[in-house]
């Protein structure tokens, strides 16, 4: 066993100045409690959406996903992890799963299982939460992890499989209503990874044309990405063709450059949705907007209504599908990148807050 395995380490920041970050070290216990069970983290992935999450951690309650110290979290992540310790009868030592984790060496739950596909944390502080959110997908029985290649995806895999899931549902969920009248999307902040994974469902629908906004700096990177039939940079919102009926879909939260587009474009905006806050620094107030409301998308609500929709095996295989094909795709513009330790976590934390990261680099992190 390394040393390692031994001693506990969280990251953890304050919730009310982001900047300020600190690692926290603690006492681990390879016997748990009855129905418990340790997870050793192998590696997560760190990109702007989790920085969603902390923007929205009191809102949405993701800073209670694991809590931590008066005045401080822990952001949510997605990755891999091994079982270190078990006391569930049904859960395995060295199974390998996939789900939530905190940025830390190791999660401790409060196991139930269901069947050979999924592990649920049932510990009382999570059971407010999306089921989404608390279950943990052993590698060996995940559909998804099959449908894309399996281990040698992993890395891809980390960086997209929410962010894809989350893409994926936003747009069926535009798709079921026509998109609201719309002819023409217009995506906020274009070369984050979710607006990249959008565009790209967007593209292959007929009927529908996908304009990517973005900053100076990123357009040639946008363009050359082959999923937006047109790019706009920030500083041009007049080139937004305001006599078209359009959508707006935010994964910027820029509330000054929300509230330009709906004034320019008036009672033609049929649908404005919001979903991620790469641009957290200009949050703001988005009420009283000409157009339609916009609407907060909250992705599990979608994929549940699916689920009952296809049933499980055809939810798992309408997204295992889309996913596949996606992540052959990212490999002619993806770079994927390690990094391990306190120092390349914390560097790639504040990289990502201040949103310096190259949107062609997909970072994974393991303590």
């Amino acid at each position: 066993m390394s040393d390692a395995d031994k001693e506990g380490l969280d990251f953890r920041v304050r919730r009310d100045d982001w900047s300020r970050c600190e690692f926290v070290t603690n006492e681990l216990s390879l016997e748990p409690l009855a129905g418990g069970v340790l997870f050793k983290v192998d590696r997560f992935a760190l990109t702007a959406n989790n920085i969603t999450y902390a923007v929205a951690g009191d809102m949405l309650d993701y800073w209670g996903f694991f809590p931590a110290d008066e005045g401080w979290g822990r952001i949510p992540v997605m990755g891999f992890a091994d079982v270190l310790a078990s006391s569930h009868p049904a859960v395995a030592l060295g199974e390998r799963v996939f789900g939530f984790f905190p940025m830390s060496r190791h999660l401790l739950i409060e196991a139930e299982r269901e069947g050979e596909s999924v592990i649920i944390d049932a510990s009382p502080h999570r059971s407010a939460h999306a089921l989404f959110y608390r279950q943990y997908t052993p590698v060996a029985s995940d559909p998804l992890y099959q449908a894309v290649g399996g281990a040698e995806r992993e890395d891809a895999l980390m960086i997209f499989r929410g962010l894809f899931m989350t893409s994926f549902l936003a747009d069926d969920y535009l798709a079921e209503s026509d998109f609201g009248g719309a002819r023409e999307v217009v995506v906020i902040s274009a070369s984050s990874k979710t607006a990249i994974a959008l565009a790209w469902a967007l593209s292959r629908r007929d009927g529908v044309s996908v304009t990517g906004l973005t900053s100076p700096g990123n357009r040639e990177f946008v363009e050359g990405l082959g999923c937006y039939d047109k790019v706009v940079t920030y500083d041009a919102l007049d080139e937004i063709d305001d006599g078209c009926q359009l959508g707006f879909v935010d994964m910027a939260g820029n509330a000054d450059v929300l509230r330009s587009l709906h004034e320019r474009c008036g009672d033609n905006v049929k649908f404005s949705l919001q979903i991620g806050v790469t641009h957290w620094r200009e949050a703001g107030e988005i009420a009283n907007l000409p157009g339609a409301t916009p609407e907060f998308f909250f992705a599990p609500t979608q994929a549940e209504k699916r689920l009952a929709d296809w049933g499980g095996a055809g939810f798992q295989a309408a997204v295992g599908g889309a996913l596949a094909e996606f992540l052959d795709w990212t490999d002619g513009w993806l770079q994927l990148r390690r990094g391990t330790g306190r120092q390349a976590v914390e560097q790639v934390y504040r990289d990502t807050l201040k949103g310096s990261v190259d949107p062609r680099v997909g970072n994974l992190l393991s303590l």
